[in-house]
């Protein structure tokens, strides 16, 4: 997802969405099965396992070279049922990542293709593509009609539009993972909320509301201390960027959201052990949690442990530990 300067400040931000979004992804996988329940009308329970694809792919181009492309997130849910899955985020409706999905799907596809007898069998994966910002012209879907000969089909996309969710949305229907992305329902009103103290007040308390629910996950542990630190972290990193211009918006969320996380607080709390005692303790119930997740796609995709353990990316220095457990 390439990033453009901000909208009304004209600051240059890089890619922190984009950064947002694979962050929430890599260290809070277990929130994007919900938002796969509201996007597809899935029932997954939450318990599923998810294990991600490489996001590099390289493509085959014309001139016989290759160009590397970067997925924002291909993966697999495993549960009952195995369901295939792409989701890119792009701050601005663009149709051109029609051509992007259509790359990347049917690359994604490729690579976990197989040859049965003299036919090539290949998934295209469930694509979705999350809009930061839309207007009333942004669609519901998006479309990709294959055509061969005399016969073709049409794939539809499910476009997820951020600024259609209110508060309300996201907590009842437990969308964690989109809670970083709210200010983004206030992106045409940052001006006039910084200079008003009563309009300011009413985005402050979506904040605290917010920290409420999210501080009760906890208590209850529904949501681990992990988890919720991590959305924190990267509901700052957004406001931090979006409201680069608006010192008054970036000084009140941070204040309702708990201040300045040092080293990455998130990352901190699951490397000391605070959460589950004994490192030794956690490191054991870490290997065993992989084995079975290795053990899983071993028996539901027909892998070998070596193909399941380059899929979940598992560490050379796990790796021997984990195979003594098989």
């Amino acid at each position: 997802m390439a990033e453009k300067a901000g909208k009304d400040t004209g600051v240059q931000i890089g890619t922190p969405y984009d950064d947002v979004f694979r962050t929430l992804l890599n260290d809070c996988r277990q929130l994007v099965i919900q938002l796969v329940n509201e996007v597809f009308g899935e029932n997954y329970t939450g318990e599923e396992e998810v294990v991600f694809s490489p996001n590099e792919h390289f493509l085959n181009q014309q001139d016989g070279g290759e160009d590397k492309r970067i997925t924002d997130a291909s993966f697999s849910i495993i549960g009952a049922k195995i369901g295939k899955y792409l989701l890119e985020c792009q701050t601005n409706p663009d149709s051109s990542m029609l051509v992007r999905i259509f790359e990347y799907s049917t690359q994604v596809a490729l690579d976990e293709g197989k040859i049965s007898g003299d036919t090539l069998e290949v998934t295209i994966p469930n694509c979705a593509i999350l809009f930061l910002r839309s207007t009333r012209n942004t669609p519901e879907q998006m479309h990709i009609r294959f055509q061969f000969r005399e016969q073709h089909f049409t794939y539809d996309i499910p476009v997820i539009k951020m600024q259609q969710y209110t508060l309300d949305d996201l907590l009842q229907k437990n969308l964690l993972f989109l809670l970083p992305f709210y200010i983004f329902t206030y992106d045409r009103k940052l001006q006039e909320y910084n200079a008003n103290e009563e309009k300011l007040n009413t985005l402050k308390a979506d904040y605290q509301m917010i920290m409420r629910h999210l501080n009760d996950l906890e208590y209850h542990e529904q949501l681990s201390t992990y988890y919720k630190k991590t959305i924190i972290e990267m509901t700052e990193k957004v406001v931090g960027n979006l409201a680069a211009g608006y010192e008054n918006i970036r000084k009140e969320v941070k204040a309702v959201m708990g201040g300045k996380i040092l080293e990455y607080e998130a990352k901190t709390i699951l490397r000391q052990g605070e959460q589950k005692g004994l490192q030794e303790g956690r490191q054991l119930g870490r290997l065993e949690a992989l084995v079975q997740n290795i053990k899983s796609l071993m028996k539901t995709m027909g892998w070998s442990a070596e193909q399941a353990m380059d899929m979940m990316q598992i560490s050379e220095e796990d790796r021997a530990a984990v195979s003594s457990r098989l």
